[in-house]
Formats: structure tokens, sequence, C-alpha cells
């Protein structure tokens, strides 16, 4: 019984984890919800911020996973261009201050 009970635990504490990094304090884009839905089932954030480009690069990018079997709509590819184009420019964003 114990050992369910901190099995339980833990589960709840790995859904809480998952659920931090996706909410983020203030408005979020409305593309990172898609590039979380999307992307992360196949790539780690690393990708993203080692990977900077335009958006129009990022565009490309997406595409080029459609044509690798990815079944996104045109709303949903726009979505992510947008966001990966404006948070993972090929300039970091200055960090703010505290």
């Amino acid at each position: 019984m114990k050992f369910l009970l901190a099995a339980s635990l833990a589960s709840a504490a790995a859904v809480f984890a998952v659920l931090a990094f996706a909410q983020d304090a203030g408005p979020q884009h409305p593309g990172r919800v898609v590039v979380l839905s999307k992307c992360f089932q196949c790539h780690t954030d690393a990708m993203f911020r080692d990977q900077r480009q335009d958006r129009r690069a990022w565009e490309a990018t997406v595409y080029r996973m459609v044509g690798r079997g990815a079944l996104w709509t045109p709303e949903e590819i726009k979505l992510m261009a947008d966001y990966l184009g404006a948070e993972y420019a090929t300039t970091k964003p200055a960090a703010t201050p505290r």
C-alpha cells in the first residue's frame, strides 16, 4: 500500500513538473502550446535553443518535418513558425533584469 502511494505521488510530481514547464508567468504566444504538443514528441528544447533561425527558416524546418510525415494544419505551421521565429531567432533575447 505504501508503495502505491509513493508511486502515485511520484507520478503526480512528474505531471506538475511538465505543467510548470509549459506555463510561465505572463501571457504566452499561442504557438508555444502547439510547439510543446507537436515538436516535443520527437525533439527536446535543446534543439530549439541551439538551432537559432529567423521565422522563414523555422517555417522551412517545420515544412521539412511535414515532408517526413508530420500531420499539421497550415494554421499550426504558421503558429509554430511565428513562435519559433520570435523566441528562437538568430539572436538570443535579452535577459530580463531581476
